[in-house]
């Protein structure tokens, strides 16, 4: 599938809803399992998300379609969640991140980037020559992918208990 700025909006749209339906008013042991020392419980990943929102995917959109140049990506602290948020209640972080997804939505269709657009350049610190319709593109996959960590996250919490079953569920060992 192709990117179009319909097409990720389906998503980005849909992620506040589905974590809270998957987290809210769960108890603090589902909320705040993990699979072992440096790995994210699921209030973890709704932290990340938070950060994310502020500092990564829209704030890299309008710089590139900003002008001057060149334009450099700030890099992104991948772990400033775990010290902001500490042990701020789930629900409180499912809050803000819907509101934050719902400003970033609105301000991405304002921004309405056209094909012409997608393919505007700017260097990211690590892996050098980005587009925009990477930059969005990823935007996507990366809802997509801490929601499918959070199901890992949490299905690992019974794994001891699964016993032989465990050979029908790969994806937990």
């Amino acid at each position: 599938m192709m990117y179009t700025l319909q097409h990720a909006i389906e998503v980005l749209s849909r992620t506040p809803r589905v974590l809270e339906a998957m987290l809210d008013g769960l108890s603090h042991e589902w909320l705040n399992g993990n699979e072992g020392p440096g790995t994210w419980s699921p209030r973890e990943v709704v932290g990340h998300l938070i950060i994310n929102e502020e500092t990564n995917f829209l704030p890299r959109t309008k710089l590139i379609l900003g002008e001057g140049e060149p334009k450099t990506l700030a890099p992104i602290n991948m772990t400033a969640h775990l010290e902001r948020f500490g042990e701020v209640p789930v629900d409180q972080l499912l809050k803000m991140f819907r509101q934050l997804r719902t400003q970033n939505i609105r301000a991405l269709e304002e921004l309405a980037p056209s094909a012409g657009d997608l393919t505007r350049i700017a260097i990211h610190p690590k892996v050098g020559r980005v587009s925009l319709v990477n930059v969005l593109s990823t935007w996507v996959a990366h809802d997509l992918i801490h929601i499918g960590q959070i199901s890992r996250v949490m299905a690992k919490q019974y794994k001891a208990d699964i016993g032989p079953f465990l050979e029908f569920l790969p994806r937990l060992k």
